[in-house]
């Protein structure tokens, strides 16, 4: 199951000084809304994977959900794909020294064509849809990945933040995406995380500064309206 987080109720501490249930956004044109999955590979999503989220399996109906919805709304889905940086390209030296025993295994999982970077198979990605590789947690770091110039071409506006994980690669591209102007919305129950703790933690530093929180079927909703 997603995880057993309320979102309204993270909402409703914003509700008085913002009107109505706490989010921002009421005027999304799907043509101008970009879909961002981010990281639903198979080194996050399968039992015993190198970063196994086990969360994340139970959203890809929700995520697929979504991705019908925007599609049928005239609007973009762009899967992003976190792959391991390549040899001569800016350093993440610290990032590996974290990552401690583990750094040379998790280099090797996410290399281009590895079994671990692919992305999950049940995962519905049509040929109109976007894949984009990412070398950073965020979309948006200038010279890692090529997100922003994706969108821009699409006259893109507004993004949806879904995928794994929610504190991490998924928070850092919403905190990224609002501070590039792009209004923000993030699928409370389309984001996987280690613990509903962790993923309830995201969502209300989300709410209180960088997105609108919604669920799918109100994402659904929002679109078809």
């Amino acid at each position: 199951m997603p995880h057993a987080v309320d979102h309204h109720a993270i909402l409703a501490r914003f509700a008085l000084s913002r009107g109505g249930d706490g989010n921002i956004f009421r005027d999304i044109d799907p043509s101008r809304l970009a879909h961002i999955v981010v990281d639903m590979q198979n080194g996050f999503m399968e039992e015993g994977a190198p970063v196994e989220v086990p969360v994340a399996r139970t959203i890809v109906d929700n995520i697929n959900r979504i991705s019908a919805a925007v599609r049928d709304a005239g609007g973009h889905n762009v899967f992003l794909r976190y792959t391991t940086p390549p040899e001569g390209g800016p350093s993440w030296s610290n990032f590996m020294v974290r990552m401690g025993r583990e750094a040379q295994g998790h280099r090797e999982a996410f290399t281009p064509g590895a079994h671990h970077w692919q992305l999950w198979p049940t995962l519905d990605v049509r040929e109109a849809d976007a894949i984009v590789d990412k070398h950073r947690f965020s979309g948006f770091t200038p010279g890692t990945c090529a997100l922003k110039d994706v969108l821009d071409a699409r006259g893109i506006d507004t993004v949806l933040i879904t995928g794994t994980l929610t504190n991490c690669c998924c928070e850092s591209t919403a905190r990224d995406a609002m501070q590039h102007n792009y209004r923000v919305l993030m699928a409370s129950d389309a984001n996987a995380a280690l613990s509903d703790e962790e993923h309830a933690a995201t969502l209300h530093i989300m709410a209180m500064v960088f997105a609108d929180l919604h669920s799918t079927q109100e994402v659904v909703d929002l679109l078809g309206s």
